[in-house]
């Protein structure tokens, strides 16, 4: 089987995002690559989802975790009736889904297929755990073929020379937009604030930019609104955990601050994702707030004084008139008006 992962970094290789095999999942450690390549191994769908909670993986990594681990759950139901069975996966899926609470919405919709995969298998006679694996890499295809798209259209957006500013991890879009640059032979370099407390930006973004070739420049996460004046940024881009039917882009937070420091300098921000149908405005958000103690440390080391207090919201929200355009897999969007994505064909 040819993969869409073909000329990726190592860190978008499907097998070093999430894979089941024989009874366990293996998860590559975002939150140590790439100072050290380690993986997290997974005996039970609810150590998957433990695993997506302590953000082992992130971006759209915890989706194929979920995937995976709905093909461990079969694989632990295996001995179950079919009664007994169904309820198992039912189980299992709500756990998976709901691991992070902002993109559950999303989530689901994976769950739920391997959840159906599975059980139609079971009643068939076939094998539950491969219907489920093989509908997580069946899902692993679409999302890369969609971000192909994405990279492209984003690209598009991009000068023949230029500089691009990310905010943190926004997965495969990353390296499709790099093969996207290549083939439309653009010269781009990149600056990636570095997204504290977990570094995606500066590990993982930085790390996948530089492993496919181009140039990256990380910066701390207080530097955006001088460096976009200072090196003459051309484009701001991220990804989106949610985008609401609104416009209302939710992001990795910092996302809102650039935006606006993007707005004074009439820079142009395009976010890439897909509306969720899920979530019509910004009131139908959880923001997830983490472990305070994350932002008192850096790399494990804690550099506060005892009793200091810290406060570390998950996300942002960026409002639509900060963004010049939602990238799609259809193609371009004003942010203000989403709904026209559902009511065209790809």
């Amino acid at each position: 089987m040819k993969k869409l992962d073909d000329g990726m970094a190592f860190i978008l290789k499907y097998e070093n995002i999430a894979w089941y095999n024989n009874g366990k999942v293996r998860i590559l450690d975002r939150r140590i690559y790439p100072i050290e390549v380690k993986f997290v191994e997974c005996s039970t769908y609810m150590e998957v989802a433990q695993a997506i909670t302590d953000m082992v993986t992130q971006s759209w990594g915890p989706y194929f975790a979920a995937g995976m681990g709905m093909a461990l759950a079969a694989y632990q139901a295996k001995n179950l009736n079919e009664v007994e069975f169904v309820k198992f996966m039912h189980k299992a899926g709500i756990a998976l889904y709901t691991a992070r609470p902002t993109t559950s919405a999303f989530m689901k919709e994976i769950v739920e297929k391997c959840e159906t995969a599975s059980i139609n298998a079971r009643l068939q006679g076939h094998s539950p755990i491969n219907a489920a694996f093989n509908t997580t890499l069946e899902y692993y295809d679409e999302i890369y073929s969609s971000c192909q798209i994405m990279g492209k259209h984003l690209v598009d957006c991009f000068p023949q020379s230029g500089t691009v500013m990310t905010q943190c991890w926004a997965e495969t879009v990353v390296g499709m937009m790099l093969k996207s640059i290549r083939e439309q032979n653009k010269d781009i370099k990149f600056i990636c604030p570095e997204t504290r407390p977990y570094l995606q930006g500066g590990r993982l973004t930085a790390s996948c930019i530089k492993d496919m070739g181009f140039d990256v420049t990380v910066i701390t996460d207080n530097m955006p609104a001088y460096v976009l004046e200072k090196k003459k940024v051309d484009v701001f881009t991220s990804a989106a955990d949610v985008i609401c039917m609104d416009g209302h882009i939710v992001n990795k937070v910092g996302t809102f601050q650039i935006a606006l420091a993007c707005n004074y300098f009439d820079i142009p921000y395009y976010v890439t994702g897909k509306p969720n149908l899920s979530h019509s405005d910004k009131d139908s958000i959880v923001i997830e707030e983490r472990d305070p103690e994350l932002v008192l440390h850096a790399l494990s080391q804690k550099f506060t004084y005892e009793g200091v207090k810290g406060y570390y919201p998950a996300f942002d929200i960026t409002p639509p008139n900060l963004c010049k355009g939602v990238i799609t897999d259809k193609g371009k969007f004003n942010p203000n008006e989403l709904e026209k994505y559902y009511k065209v064909g790809k």
